[in-house]
């Protein structure tokens, strides 16, 4: 068996080729500027590696690039298509409709469709990869994996918002989270790495990239996520405002004569630390050489994003009754140790210690607190491809024994 992860995107497309017996990527790649001067990047596990401009006007011609790659008698992984059992695609919203991992039908098409207000950047573009994939591997299993789906374990207690609940039953305006499979598998990775019963302990994930949520996981089920009914909620993110008053923006609307979605754009697009800093950047990087540099905003930036994770993490102890784990993952989380030893400073009373060397080192799970801390700290390097093609194959080994029972009943009635 090999699995194809497709993550589609409404101008990309990423996708990555898992054998799932050693959960070894074959090949990794991206389709990039598709509609527009098509780049496509692809490497495999042979040490190729190849970035070049090619023609795709579309998805569907995305897609034919890659598959032809993918089958390249010199340059490909894959003798031919047949190689590849299921397709896992990521999909980002599925709504309550979707408690865990589907084949994708005509169905589930249609409920996703359903689900595109609530997540329009994302789940349109998904829709047009799984479109791609179905029309030129037509027998080929197709396997829906949501990003909301691990967060479904989430009570009305967290999930409901102070609104009327005439609201959440028309419109289902409520609070989903986001990153989920990111947070399940580094949720896991960690109880496996500490050697612990995943369904014993409790966890809270920091999944700090230019997106940020954070998750409390307790016995293996999401206890409550930072981000809400759209990933704006929750923390200051690289261009997101996160938690803000709803007054506020009232009040800007009337004050600088701005309409509904000029306010959006602000806080999609021209908030968190990239606003905070006056615009000198959303990469976290280039704020700490400018910090370094005694820019004062910079600064600012990421002490506001350091404090209010702080916060969370806090406030998800409580939720749980206490914390056995804290991870770190993503971009930020695994990358940057100052903003992890500064979060953790604002932690000391949960007896979290870290070890400044080991804050340091590098590597796919590691252990950053040392012996005196109370609770573990790790960084857990995410990896959401391996996750989907985890999911795709458990729901491809559901769909051939549903077979083999469905046959065996019918030779058995037959007799």
């Amino acid at each position: 068996m090999k699995i194809l992860v497709i993550n589609s995107g409404s101008s990309s497309l990423k996708f990555q080729v898992v054998d799932p017996e050693n959960e070894k990527a074959l090949a990794k790649g991206v389709c990039e500027r598709i509609g527009i001067d098509g780049i496509f990047n692809y490497r495999t596990d042979g040490g190729i590696s190849l970035k070049e401009p090619v023609a795709m006007p579309d998805h569907k011609a995305a897609v034919g690039v890659l598959l032809s790659m993918l089958v390249d008698p010199e340059r490909g992984v894959l003798k031919d298509f047949s190689e590849i059992d299921v397709v896992g695609h990521r999909l980002v919203h599925g709504g309550e409709k979707f408690t865990g991992s589907v084949v994708i039908t005509g169905e589930v098409i249609q409920a996703m469709t359903e689900c595109n207000d609530l997540a329009p950047l994302h789940n349109p573009a998904n829709l047009v990869g799984v479109a791609a994939c179905r029309e030129l591997m037509p027998d080929i299993l197709m396997v829906g994996v949501f990003d909301t789906a691990f967060n479904q374990t989430m009570e009305p207690k967290a999930f409901l918002y102070g609104l009327p609940y005439r609201f959440y039953e028309k419109l289902k305006i409520r609070r989903y989270g986001f990153h989920g499979i990111s947070h399940k598998y580094v949720s896991r990775r960690a109880a496996e790495f500490m050697g612990q019963d995943y369904r014993r302990v409790k966890t809270i994930v920091c999944h700090l990239g230019n997106g940020a949520s954070i998750c409390a996981v307790k016995y293996g089920q999401v206890v409550d996520n930072s981000m809400g009914f759209t990933p704006l909620e929750g923390l200051v993110m690289g261009t997101r405002c996160g938690d803000v008053d709803a007054g506020a923006l009232e009040y800007l609307a009337k004050k600088e004569n701005l309409d509904f979605q000029q306010i959006m754009t602000i806080l999609n697009q021209e908030s968190g630390v990239l606003g905070i800093s006056s615009n000198f950047s959303s990469d976290f990087r280039e704020l700490k050489d400018a910090e370094i540099k005694y820019n004062d905003k910079a600064a600012l930036a990421r002490e506001i994003f350091v404090y209010r994770v702080a916060k969370y993490i806090g406030s998800y102890a409580a939720a749980m009754n206490g914390v056995d784990n804290i991870v770190f993952t993503a971009g930020v989380g695994e990358n940057d140790s100052d903003i992890r030893e500064q979060i953790c400073e604002y932690l000391e009373f949960l007896g979290i210690a870290i070890d400044e060397v080991k804050n340091r080192e590098q590597g796919e799970a590691v252990s950053i607190s040392d012996g005196a801390s109370r609770v573990n700290v790790l960084v857990v390097k995410t990896n959401e491809e391996l996750e989907i093609a985890r999911e795709a194959a458990a729901v491809a080994a559901q769909v051939t024994e549903n077979r083999e029972t469905k046959a065996k009943g019918a030779a058995h009635h037959a007799e």
